[in-house]
């Protein structure tokens, strides 16, 4: 199954690592540090141009990579949670 996380852009729910709100994630210094320098290495997306109010790190063929979307992460486990049933 896929998940649409938003503008077109869908990623196969077996390869999901995690959802992560982006206001209460990026607190962190760590996590901001990660996000940087994935961006750094052209692994970050955005399923849209508006601000993004989640992010999904998920699994590649060659590593990982992080999607910004403008869904929440409670509309996303929603959605990934209709998939499954």
């Amino acid at each position: 199954m896929f998940l649409h996380v938003g503008n077109n852009k869908n990623i196969r729910q077996k390869r999901i690592i995690g959802i992560f709100d982006a206001d209460t994630a990026t607190v962190s210094v760590t996590t901001r540090r990660f996000l940087s320098n994935a961006e750094r290495r052209g692994e970050v997306e955005a399923a849209n141009e508006e601000i993004p109010k989640s992010f999904v790190l998920y699994e590649k063929e060659e590593g990982c990579e992080i999607c910004f979307s403008q869904l929440s992460t409670t509309a996303l486990l929603g959605r990934s949670e209709q998939g499954t049933e």
